[in-house]
């Protein structure tokens, strides 16, 4: 089964329809949150320098998947920002924008005369999501910050991994996948405070490090109060046993999680060890963590006995909680993923149909839209200008060269038949 393909409408109209929002972000943080605001109709203006945000050099071979993902439902227009003329056009986009979002080095709007205390004066109820690695205050606020370094230094990378080896950092975006969330919500409830409670526009300081410190759990306060750091323990949990991943009869992987007693005990029973249980040292969670040794052991032998699709069939018909360990490939060809449109296919003007996660969470009501794909770098410039300044305006813009236009595309001579 092949994944659900999506058209895009750019008449459609979302629950954020008639909002507008300035995003002068680069790279990951920013764009993860303007996306979930143009994914639900807000109008995103993606301001960036002439030769692109930097997320467009995330490439894949070659290829432009980032920035095609996660650039979507936006417009783009091309701005040299050290030109008074593109300054002076943002102020001009400020005054009718609902939220502005940023990711410079804390001073960096101040020093383009774009600080909160200008931009506030033109549009008294903007938002302004200011993105930064450690936060606009602090002795850190002038030091760089990407993901890389708050993964580590929030305390992740040392509990994850195994105990006998290094400190593991994510595979992915994690610290900056978590900001861009956290700053989407922020950012709406800062402008729900607008609207309901008449409320002033105001400064939301969001860095990086901190979303980090929320999911990590009470771990400080755990250290607190027992003095005990959280060692690395692979994929075993350190509240639950036994949850871990186990090698099956074919040599692949499976994942399994045993998070209440009732689970462990249908588990235990299934494998044929459910004596156990009766035994002090398995009969309760705390007890399994102590001895997860023997525990893993005797799972991992009936499961490594079986085939995959022997222990999903066995286990799921006892009620216990397990899943495949799937690569991109496998999840690509799942049948749960393609009939639930989790991944969905656009038609892309470059690559052809192209998978993408499709919009989230589902609305039954008044769902989000694929409005537009990603643009070209500075495609929406002379509209976008148009909307402020008018004819005049952007001809004044492409003259002094405050903004790229885009080339027009070579015409092309028909193959020969």
């Amino acid at each position: 089964m092949g994944l659900h393909r999506k058209t895009f409408d750019t008449d459609a109209r979302g629950p954020l329809h008639g909002l507008r929002i300035i995003d002068m972000s680069r790279l990951v943080a920013g764009n993860m949150l303007t996306l979930q605001l143009g994914d639900f109709g807000a109008d995103v203006i993606k301001i960036e320098p002439p030769e692109g945000d930097s997320l467009r050099n995330f490439k894949t071979d070659g290829l432009d998947i980032w920035w095609k993902t996660y650039s979507r439902n936006k417009r783009s227009i091309a701005l040299n920002l050290r030109h008074q003329a593109s300054i002076d056009l943002i102020k001009q986009l400020v005054a009718s924008a609902d939220a502005l979002i940023e990711s410079f080095r804390p001073g960096t709007l101040e020093v383009m005369g774009l600080g909160p205390d200008v931009l506030l004066a033109i549009n008294p109820r903007l938002i302004i999501t200011r993105i930064s690695g450690w936060g606009q205050t602090g002795p850190y606020s002038h030091k760089p910050g990407f993901g890389t370094l708050v993964e580590g230094y929030s305390g992740f990378a040392a509990i994850n991994g195994f105990e006998d080896r290094e400190p593991v950092l994510p595979p992915m975006f994690l610290g900056d996948m978590t900001t861009g969330l956290y700053g989407a919500s922020a950012t709406m409830m800062a402008l729900w405070h607008v609207k309901a409670h008449q409320g002033t526009g105001q400064v939301l300081d969001l860095a990086l490090f901190e979303p980090m410190l929320s999911i990590l759990g009470p771990q400080a306060a755990n250290f607190k109060f027992t003095g005990k750091l959280k060692a690395r323990t692979g994929s075993r949990s350190s509240t639950t046993a036994p949850r871990n991943v186990y090698r099956t009869q074919e040599g692949k992987w499976m994942a399994l999680s045993s998070a209440s007693n009732s689970v462990a005990r249908r588990l235990m029973e299934t494998i044929g060890h459910g004596d156990m249980l009766s035994d002090p040292r398995y009969a309760t969670n705390d007890a399994r963590l102590a001895h997860i040794e023997e525990v893993d052991r005797v799972v991992g032998e009936f499961i490594g006995s079986h085939t995959l699709e022997e222990n999903l069939a066995i286990f799921e018909s006892a009620g216990v909680t397990v899943g495949p360990v799937y690569n991109a490939q496998q999840v690509l060809e799942d049948a749960f993923v393609a009939e639930r449109e989790s991944l969905i296919e656009v038609d892309d003007a470059d690559l052809g149909p192209l998978p993408m996660h499709n919009i989230l969470p589902r609305w039954s009501a008044t769902p989000g839209q694929l409005r537009r794909p990603a643009p070209a770098i500075g495609e929406h410039g002379e509209e976008i200008a148009r909307e402020v300044l008018g004819e005049d305006g952007v001809a004044h813009l492409k003259a002094c060269g405050a903004m790229l236009v885009p080339a027009e595309p070579a015409a092309t001579e028909p193959a020969p038949q």
